[in-house]
């Protein structure tokens, strides 16, 4: 900054006003001094701006794996609420196919320069009953499941499964199979309690889940063996797009008309992208909202801090056109 100061002929303080782009200095003299930054390669000391603030302005997000649909599409959220407070996110990614414990994630997080902390539980985490977050530093874990010291937010996987079950039942279905994530998923757990819930309240015994693995491939081989062993089945509930996509592909190949002979639905209306033409009744999840919850309860502005609450978002149904009424 001295030497900014010096090349620009100016005082230091008239250099820290331009580099945080405060008022009180004239376009000329700014000019001047950006001109300076730049010749030199200067750059403010983000170290030195938090000691004076007391905030690093980046919050903390640990997830287990980035490249499923529902972790990317949570960083996009939170992302979107980031860049409104203008603040950057800290990333860490922990093992892909092992469950990690929320201290262990914590502990990496309260190293790093870090507002905030944010993790993304799609594994059900070991000490999540015992775990105690770190005085001083908010945090948040994205899950269905309530925390008593913890704030959680989430979107509603069990309510988006009673949206579309509810869809189905008056449609005139009742022969519901349903093709799930893989069991560990804790957004698997809870639309497959919607699912079995709501058949059970119709008094309909809920046949043998089949489980898949989130991708397309394995909602084909679901939906081919479906076709070939349940000709009683009058509606597939998928537990995603993807699957749902994979099913409809083996029904069609295996000579089922769908939505005529049967029904499909799937979860996240992720498939607009991906699919010409998307035809898949779903239900849509805001997830900018749960992103701008997330960041907002983990990073709350000075005097907002407030009690543990568990947020959860609801979906929307959206009917398109692989729904139709049951064919007695």
């Amino acid at each position: 900054m001295a030497d900014v100061a010096r090349a620009a002929g100016v005082s230091q303080q008239t250099v820290s006003r331009v580099a945080n782009g405060l008022p009180n200095v004239n376009e000329q003299t700014r000019q001047r001094v950006q001109a300076a930054m730049q010749k030199l390669g200067f750059r403010p000391s983000y170290a030195g701006r938090s000691l004076r603030d007391g905030r690093y302005h980046s919050v903390g997000l640990c997830v287990n794996d980035v490249t499923k649909f529902g972790n990317l599409s949570m960083i996009d959220g939170i992302a979107s609420a980031a860049r409104e407070h203008n603040c950057a996110i800290t990333l860490v990614e922990m093992s892909k196919t092992e469950e990690f414990s929320l201290a262990e994630a914590t502990r990496r997080m309260a190293a790093l320069p870090v507002d905030g902390i944010i993790i993304g539980m799609s594994r059900m985490a070991p000490d999540f009953e015992t775990f105690d977050p770190l005085p001083g530093i908010g945090t948040v874990i994205v899950t269905m499941y309530a925390h008593p010291r913890v704030t959680t937010v989430d979107s509603d996987h069990y309510g988006c499964s009673l949206l579309l079950m509810d869809h189905l039942f008056e449609l005139g279905h009742e022969q519901i199979r349903y093709i799930g994530g893989p069991s560990f998923s804790v957004d698997e757990q809870f639309r497959r309690a919607g699912w079995q819930d709501a058949l059970e309240r119709k008094h309909i015994e809920p046949a043998e889940p089949l489980e898949g693995d989130w991708s397309a491939n394995s909602g084909y081989e679901a939906g081919r063996y479906l076709a070939e062993n349940d000709r009683t089945m009058t509606a597939i509930y998928a537990a995603n797009d993807q699957m749902a996509n994979g099913a409809i592909a083996a029904l069609r190949d295996s000579g089922l008309r769908v939505p005529e002979d049967v029904s499909v639905v799937g979860v996240d209306d992720s498939l607009d992208d991906f699919v010409a033409h998307n035809e898949l009744t779903t239900v849509r999840f805001d997830l900018h909202q749960r992103g701008r919850e997330v960041f907002e309860h983990a990073v709350p502005e000075a005097g907002t801090a407030g009690k543990t609450v568990a947020i959860r978002i609801p979906g929307q149904l959206i009917v398109r056109h692989t729904t139709a009424a049951h064919r007695v």
